[in-house]
């Protein structure tokens, strides 16, 4: 058997890409998942987003139920975690909570996404186009986001509907940008070039060719995203502004438990944990995609 031999007269490397059993490229993805980094990011959102979705399960009282002990200390009886200053269980509250953050992050991250991809492949079909939806881009990035919080509940009041608004409006320049200077770096490549020679559709172009190769930085902005979300969430319900009261969220048992610090610092405790945990393990996630995809 004669040996594939490369133009110099070399022998041709092997390809350098891990294939599994099967004959299969890993996929980036897969690779960027299964490192130590991401193992842990993982492990840490499986145990917040597990626990929230087994909050009843998990705890024999309900988030707005009150008793008649306040500020009960960490392990007293019946509360593993003490209770406010409503005697309203904390541990409840705190698992309650994660299930009203995940719901409000898990449709407005995605909404937000969605939008700001829309507008950059409008902006992709012509260029008139492509500057006017810069210039909603520009509008959107002048309000930081807690000017921009302040602006939608001075119209909408406060709630939850107002949360994932927001929280949508400061992801659509993110990812309409990001995915719009993926697609004009994209054009540039040889490989679309040629495409084009053959004489295939401009849209088939974008479809088959250019969004394929242009949606990997998108994949690690999700997880950027996600972290964010926290962060808009938990500073809207610590002011005041976000999810009324009594429905609990981790910013807002935070933000409850500031006026009790000194005499009652378990308080704070739960939902600093649960958030930490939170925006750690999304991040170390992240992380770990941007490393895989820069390779």
């Amino acid at each position: 058997m004669t040996s594939t031999t490369a133009p110099t007269g070399r022998p041709a490397s092997p390809d350098p890409r891990p294939v599994t059993g099967r004959g299969r490229t890993h996929h980036p993805y897969r690779r960027a998942l299964s490192t130590a980094r991401a193992r842990t990011g993982l492990v840490l959102v499986g145990a917040v987003v597990l626990a929230g979705l087994l909050a009843p399960l998990l705890t024999g009282h309900g988030p707005t139920d009150q008793s008649g002990r306040s500020l009960a200390g960490i392990a007293a009886p019946g509360h593993p975690l003490g209770t406010d200053d409503l005697g309203r269980d904390l541990l409840s509250r705190v698992l309650f909570g994660i299930r009203a953050d995940l719901g409000i992050i898990a449709l407005a991250v995605p909404l937000g996404a969605a939008l700001g991809c829309l507008f950059a492949l409008a902006a992709a079909a012509h260029p008139a186009v492509d500057t006017a939806v810069q210039r909603v881009f520009d509008l959107l990035l002048a309000f930081p986001g807690l000017i921009l919080a302040l602006a939608v509940t001075a119209i909408l009041g406060p709630g939850r509907t107002p949360v994932i608004l927001v929280i949508a409006l400061a992801e659509i320049p993110v990812f309409g940008r990001l995915l719009r200077t993926g697609i004009l770096a994209q054009r540039e490549r040889e490989y679309v070039t040629a495409a084009r020679v053959g004489g295939t559709s401009a849209r088939r172009v974008l479809v088959r060719h250019i969004l394929p190769n242009a949606v990997d930085p998108l994949v690690v902005q999700i997880a950027v995203s996600l972290t964010v979300a926290v962060f808009i969430e938990g500073a809207m319900s610590f002011l005041g502004v976000g999810v009324r009261p009594p429905e609990p969220t981790l910013g807002s048992v935070l933000g409850q438990s500031m006026p009790y610090l000194a005499q009652a610092p378990h308080f704070a405790a739960g939902p600093l944990i649960t958030v930490t945990a939170l925006v750690l393990g999304l991040s170390l996630v992240a992380e770990a995609l941007n490393r895989e995809i820069r390779r």
